[in-house]
């Protein structure tokens, strides 16, 4: 029977108390409130397209502004993509999405690597969807990647309306994402020449 690829992270600090449940072999349940309301609908939208059950408790100091609480939510993210995926053996290790929102269209691929490197070049249309300041969506990414070990790029190749261009990132993120930690049964062990990743 094969390993459950769960994980549980808590984060404490003066900014911000983060408690994650990860299930990387889910149905794309999701449970968030992390107090930033665009963000919650951005990770839902990740879990749902990943097919990853994920559950988030978040309170951040968010009457400063979303910094913090974003920034650590994706440190606490990857950390449990990490624990979750052990020592990586048999899984895909690469991942690459296109994914479309109406006239939105970005790229999204993934390195389950061992090394952390983001490539993000996504010029957003507008600086605000509502209250989230959009430059949060590359410190996510970047929280993340670094403490996930992943190298990730992420290319806008189209789109005008802010919010679609955001959609269609966390839609690609969770969809290369799950190509990239499925298991080949064909692989024996790691996916590197190295023996480890």
């Amino acid at each position: 029977m094969a390993k459950a690829r769960k994980s549980k992270i808590n984060r404490t600090t003066t900014e911000t108390d983060i408690n994650i449940t990860l299930n990387l072999d889910g149905k794309g349940s999701y449970k968030l409130d992390t107090g930033v309301p665009f963000l919650d609908h951005m990770l839902a939208l990740w879990a749902k397209h990943g097919m990853f059950d994920l559950d988030i408790e978040a309170q951040g100091d968010t009457g400063i502004d979303d910094h913090h609480t974003v920034e650590d939510i994706g440190i606490c993210l990857g950390q449990g993509m990490a624990q979750a995926l052990g020592d990586k053996e048999g899984i895909k290790r690469y991942g690459t999405a296109f994914a479309p929102m109406d006239e939105a269209l970005a790229m999204v691929v993934v390195d389950i690597s061992g090394r952390s490197y983001i490539s993000f070049d996504v010029q957003m249309p507008a600086q605000k969807v509502g209250d989230f300041d959009t430059e949060l969506v590359e410190e996510f990414l970047r929280a993340l990647v670094n403490n996930g070990e992943i190298t990730l790029h992420v290319r806008l190749l189209q789109g005008r309306n802010t919010h679609h261009v955001i959609e269609a990132i966390f839609k690609g993120l969770g969809r290369a994402v799950k190509e990239a930690v499925s298991i080949d049964e064909r692989i024996e062990g790691i996916m590197s020449t190295k023996g480890q990743l």
